[in-house]
């Protein structure tokens, strides 16, 4: 017991007695991006055909809740995620903008169809707007006319993927492999 009377050893380098503490705001902000990323919540916008086929993505045979997305809101409020499916015109361009002004941070954007991404076969016409992008900032583009289900559920799993990121825009598989 006599080392209980010797003196305590002083450093002039500071360190952290608590590591724990020291890394937990890291730890809790992967915990985050780990559950945002594992509950996004669509609000499901249908204009035209494409809408059948993100419909088609909640059934049993595709099972969109498996990626925690089957609450699908149509609610601004209490949505994450926009899927904008099918064409938009010029008066339906004011409502986008509207809805997605009111959603709630982080939002996201899926362009899903031809329609969506770039006009389709309509976009020649004087009342088509030549993609969603033009109206909201989209950042994954689903390809397709109309696209599969399983091309939407690929979607979610790159904004789930962005989540857990922290990142915005398309994460590619080369930024995810190279640990960026």
């Amino acid at each position: 017991m006599e080392w209980l009377n010797q003196p305590v050893v002083e450093s002039d380098v500071e360190v952290n007695q608590n590591v724990v503490v020291g890394k937990l705001p890291a730890v809790v902000r992967k915990v985050l991006q780990w559950g945002q990323g594992q509950s996004v919540w669509p609000l499901g916008f249908g204009i035209a055909c494409c809408a059948i086929e993100m419909m088609a993505a909640s059934a049993s045979k595709f099972d969109i809740a498996r990626f925690g997305s089957e609450a699908m809101r149509f609610s601004p409020r209490q949505a994450d995620l926009m899927i904008v499916a099918g064409t938009v015109n010029e008066k339906m361009a004011v409502v986008v903008r509207r809805l997605y002004d009111q959603m709630a941070e982080p939002k996201f954007v899926i362009a899903m169809g031809a329609c969506a991404s770039n006009g389709g076969p309509y976009w020649d016409t004087y009342n088509v707007v030549d993609g969603v992008h033009k109206v909201v900032p989209v950042d994954v583009y689903v390809p397709g006319c109309p696209p599969r289900p399983e091309a939407l559920l690929q979607a979610l799993m790159e904004i789930q993927e962005m989540l857990k990121k922290g990142q915005r825009g398309l994460v590619t598989k080369e930024l995810v492999a190279n640990g960026a």
